[in-house]
């Protein structure tokens, strides 16, 4: 696991997608066993590993980390998501249903936030403008959860309008 974390500590200093490739080449095994842990800890650093590896290929583990049973590893696992999405939007699309249902069902309220978060790299989707409306303007939802959604909810309006 140390490997695996200064790994993706040095991802972060790198911008030669060479060496990059390199150092997820080096390290692709020991995510593949981290993220297969029985050690929530393991599993939660390797899925923050994927995207700050900016690790495309291991997407599925990624969704794989949106079910896992630790708030630690959804939380990680959303993390890599919306670094990843910034420059491919269609991860957020393809697991929008997920996201949405940890944005307003995960019992961890930091889980539910960053999964709105993720939701901002996505395309603006009609039920995602809903339902952030909907979270940004409820009463049963912290002040932090609807700060987000409403933050999320006029990225998205903006992105609409720009098309």
């Amino acid at each position: 696991m140390t490997n695996l974390a200064e790994a993706a500590s040095r991802a972060a200093g790198l911008s030669d997608e060479q060496a990059l490739a390199n150092l997820r080449r080096e390290v692709a095994d020991d995510l593949e066993a981290a993220a297969r842990s029985s050690d929530y800890r393991e599993r939660a650093v390797a899925y923050r590993a994927i995207g700050q590896l900016r690790f495309a290929q291991k997407t599925e583990l990624l969704r794989r980390g949106l079910e896992d049973e630790s708030p630690a590893c959804r939380g990680s696992a959303l993390l890599a998501l919306e670094l990843l999405s910034r420059d491919h939007p269609g991860l957020v699309n393809a697991v929008r249903p997920r996201l949405h249902n940890l944005a307003t069902e995960d019992p961890n309220g930091a889980v539910r936030r960053l999964a709105i978060l993720s939701l901002k790299n996505g395309s603006p989707a009609k039920d995602t403008l809903t339902l952030l409306s909907h979270l940004a303007e409820g009463e049963e939802d912290g002040k932090e959860l609807r700060a987000a959604a409403a933050s999320v909810h006029q990225a998205l309006k903006r992105k609409a309008a720009a098309r």
